[in-house]
C-alpha cells in the first residue's frame, strides 16, 4: 500500500527521511520547504518518490541496504570514498554501498528510490555484491528504470496479495539490477563436486512438491543441500536449463491441469500460478502447448 507523507518543514523533512533510509544528520537547508514523499513497501522490497521545492544537505550512516536512485528532476548528489557523484535527470544510480556512510544533497528534486535488501539479492545471486555507481550503459538503465516503474505502479499493487507473483516481481526486480549494474557475479566459483545428479534429484523432488508457494533459488538449493551456484550448474549441465525456469515449467504444466479441468478463468488461473500479466502467461502458454490457454479451457 502506498504512503504519502508531506513536509513543510526541515525537522519533519528529516524525520520522514530518517524513517525511510536510517539515520542521517541535516547539514544545511531551504529556509521554507515544501516536501512530498511517497512510499510502497512489498514484503522486503521499497519504493520511494520524493518530490517537492526543498535543497537540503544531510550526512548518512550506512543504511545496510542496497538503494538505487532514479533522478526525474532538479539536482542529485551522492558522496562516499573520496568520491563525488552528481546526477543528471533521466540518469539512475547506486547511491553507495550498504556499509558505507556517505554525504547527500538534492535541490528541487524529483527523486525516486529503490532499497534491496542483501537478503532479496542472495535469493537471485548468492553473495553478489554490486561494485559500480553507474549502470553500464544508457539503454539498460532506461529498460531497469521502466522495470522498476511497472513493478511498483502495476505489479505490486494489484498483485499484493499473491505471494507468487509477488516473489517472481522480486527475482525480476532484482535480475534486472543485476544486468543493470556492474556486480561480482561473474566472478563467483562454481563448485563443480556438487553439482551431482542425487543434488538435482533433491531439488527436482522440492519443485514438484512445492511448486504453488513461492520458492526461491536460495529454497531450492537449501533442499537440495548445495549452494546457490551449485545448484545452478547442475541444472545447466544435466538439465540445460536454471532451476527458475524449470520451476516456471512445473508451474506451467500446473497451470495446463487448471485449465484442462476447467478450475477458474485464464486470468485467475494465470495468477494462481505466479503470471502477473496474462499475456506473457499465454505467451509461454502457447508455446509449450501449441494453444492458447483460452482454447484448452474451452476444450477442458
Amino acid at each position: 500500500m502506498e504512503q504519502v507523507v508531506e513536509a513543510t518543514d526541515l525537522d519533519a523533512a528529516h524525520e520522514v527521511l530518517n524513517a525511510a533510509y536510517g539515520q542521517m544528520r541535516v547539514k544545511t537547508g531551504t529556509e521554507h520547504p515544501h516536501m512530498w514523499m511517497s512510499s510502497q513497501v512489498n514484503e522486503r522490497v521499497r519504493f520511494d518518490e520524493l518530490h517537492g521545492r526543498i535543497g537540503i544537505e544531510v550526512k548518512v550512516d550506512p543504511m545496510r541496504n542496497w538503494v538505487f536512485g532514479h533522478a526525474g528532476a532538479g539536482t542529485v548528489y551522492y558522496g562516499s570514498g573520496g568520491e563525488d557523484r552528481f546526477w543528471l535527470p533521466g540518469e539512475s544510480f547506486l547511491t553507495a554501498p550498504p556499509d558505507s556512510a556517505f554525504v547527500g544533497a538534492v535541490l528541487d528534486p524529483r527523486l525516486s528510490t529503490v532499497t534491496l535488501p542483501q537478503s532479496v539479492v542472495d535469493e537471485v545471486a548468492d553473495g553478489a555484491r554490486f561494485t559500480g555507481f553507474r549502470a553500464i550503459s544508457p539503454q539498460a538503465a532506461a529498460t531497469w528504470w521502466s522495470t522498476c516503474v511497472h513493478l511498483r505502479d502495476e505489479v505490486f499493487p494489484a498483485f499484493g496479495d499473491n505471494p507468487l507473483v509477488v516473489a517472481n516481481a522480486q527475482r525480476l526486480l532484482v535480475a534486472s539490477t543485476l544486468a543493470t549494474f556492474p556486480n561480482t557475479t561473474t566472478a563467483l566459483p562454481a563448485d563443480r563436486r556438487d553439482a551431482h545428479p542425487r543434488s538435482l534429484r533433491r531439488a527436482i523432488r522440492y519443485i514438484e512438491t512445492n511448486a504453488a508457494t513461492a520458492l526461491s533459488a536460495a529454497d531450492i538449493a537449501c533442499a537440495a543441500r548445495v549452494s546457490i551456484r551449485a545448484l545452478q550448474l547442475a541444472f545447466r549441465q544435466h538439465l540445460g536449463t536454471t532451476p527458475m525456469a524449470y520451476l516456471r515449467r512445473v508451474r506451467l504444466s500446473c497451470a495446463h491441469d487448471d485449465l484442462s479441468a476447467g478450475d477458474g478463468t485464464v486470468t485467475e488461473i494465470a495468477a494462481r500460478w505466479g503470471y502477473a500479466r496474462p499475456s506473457v502467461f499465454a505467451a509461454h502458454y502457447r508455446a509449450a502447448y501449441g494453444v492458447s490457454p483460452s482454447r484448452t479451457l474451452r476444450s477442458g
